[in-house]
């Protein structure tokens, strides 16, 4: 089966992934993780600003996190019908309007709806640029797109979650929180002209002719559908502290009507099926999801951890946990040029489980040269699990399919990276301590154990070339 995305088009000439290209990528995938982590810095001074508590202003960072784990596969699929550079300029569309909004707000309901947009505008860049640089591997009669660029859209699309927080610090201390949002506005216009200007229109393909066939051809109740149940587990995740049973219970429920439906589709949003005979791919998605949370964990929960029992600022831990966004870009670029899948995936998930230990032997007394050296360890585990696992996506996903598969990698992400919120929020309910921080390392430790015999025990693991995915 061939995808609208890689159907037939003109031959490309001369360097097919030049920077023109990819710049617009690159720039558009990265603004996801930034703007996920760089509200963290502006909570306190959006409180006060608008005189509600704290506790009111963690909305924005859950209405990001839920728009973007709905909306990153749902980009997938409808740029798989109306194509990728139309779907990812809308995204960057959306992002823009979402920084003007955000930037004249003077309550918080208008924030969460800036916030809404952000995230939808923004869940649209990764799986379609993953499209994109497929067709355009294809047009240039490549078996496979070289790895560096593959590695650029993991280091634009993952690694730089990090750099929000001092981004996000430099920001609200030197402009006003406003800029939080404002920032998107000048750096989504940049990209917008750069989108327009250097990716090749879509190629020509036959459009939908009534909305029922939209709604057909997209699978708008399987997007619907999905779209319920991942909110119900989410609002699951963060209602921990407190857990609210029926909404685990009609999470399930609803997930189990939503595989009831894509059985019987004829353009399933979530091909089940090939999700159960596509083990190799599905076990890709949990490994990320299982290193994913231990990285978060490092990034929001130890950032508290800084703040109550050293005294940092916002913007001094944030600056600490520079150095770890760093090396995680260092160590995806030589694996993603090597396309290596096997070894860097190993290495993540033993860098995490070392990285969970070295959290555990961490007290108020503790070195901020030992505090660095733990960040570093995990800036080697976010490297190596997003370089690794982004490549064993690209080449275990059927090539018609690739936006969803794209869209569902970076949905797994997120799911690690609430669950995360959900642990530190039920273990610093109260206060902020090392006994609590070691609670969760004990909780890091067991899922990085679960990551190392996920992945060791895996025999479909292999460094590839562009082959027929693993179904085992």
């Amino acid at each position: 089966m061939t995808s609208p995305q890689t159907a037939a088009h003109p031959t490309v000439r001369g360097r097919p992934f030049s920077w023109r290209f990819t710049t617009p990528l690159f720039i558009g995938s990265a603004l996801n993780p930034i703007n996920s982590s760089m509200i963290a810095t502006a909570l306190v001074p959006i409180a006060a600003g608008l005189h509600v508590s704290v506790g009111q202003t963690a909305s924005l960072v859950t209405a990001l996190y839920l728009a973007s784990a709905i909306a990153q596969p749902t980009a997938g699929k409808v740029a798989e019908v109306f194509g990728a550079r139309r779907v990812f300029v809308v995204g960057i569309v959306l992002v823009l309007l979402g920084g003007v909004v955000g930037g004249v707000a003077h309550s918080l309901p208008t924030l969460l709806v800036a916030r809404v947009l952000i995230g939808l505008g923004t869940s649209c860049a990764y799986p379609t640029a993953m499209m994109l640089i497929a067709r355009r591997a294809t047009a240039a009669g490549m078996e496979k797109p070289p790895g560096g660029v593959l590695g650029g859209l993991q280091i634009a699309g993952i690694a730089t979650a990090a750099l929000g927080l001092p981004i996000g610090g430099v920001l609200v201390d030197a402009a006003g929180w406003h800029w939080v949002f404002l920032v998107n506005v000048p750096v989504a216009l940049l990209a917008l002209a750069a989108a327009l200007r250097w990716i090749p229109r879509d190629p020509p393909q036959q459009a939908p002719r009534s909305a029922r066939e939209v709604a057909s051809r997209i699978d708008l109740t399987g997007i619907v559908g999905f779209a319920l149940a991942m909110t119900a587990l989410l609002a699951f995740l963060f209602s921990l502290s407190r857990p609210s049973w029926a909404l685990l219970a009609g999470a399930v429920v609803l997930f189990i009507a939503l595989t009831a439906w894509e059985l019987r589709a004829a353009h399933p949003f979530l091909d089940v099926r090939l999700m159960v005979r596509n083990a190799a791919l599905t076990r890709t998605y949990l490994r990320f999801a299982l290193v994913g949370l231990c990285v978060y964990v490092v990034l929001y929960g130890l950032t508290q951890w800084l703040e109550a029992s050293r005294g940092m600022s916002a913007l001094g831990a944030g600056l600490l946990l520079l150095p770890m966004s760093l090396v995680s870009g260092l160590v995806v670029a030589p694996l993603s040029r090597r396309n290596l899948v096997r070894g860097p995936v190993i290495a993540a998930a033993v860098a995490s489980l070392v990285g969970s230990v070295g959290v555990l032997l961490l007290s108020a007394g503790t070195s901020i040269g030992w505090i660095l050296a733990i960040t570093l360890v995990f800036g080697v585990a976010l490297g190596t699990a997003a370089s690794g696992n982004q490549i064993a996506l690209y080449v275990q996903a059927p090539p018609e399919q690739l936006g969803v598969a794209s869209g569902l990698f970076r949905t797994f992400g997120y799911v690690g990276s609430i669950a995360s919120s959900a642990i530190t929020g039920i273990v610093f309910r109260t206060s902020v301590s090392d006994g609590g921080l070691h609670l969760v390392a004990l909780i890091m430790i067991g899922v990085s154990i679960a990551a190392v015999a996920l992945t060791v025990l895996d025999r479909t693991l292999r460094d590839p070339g562009r082959t027929t995915p693993p179904t085992s």
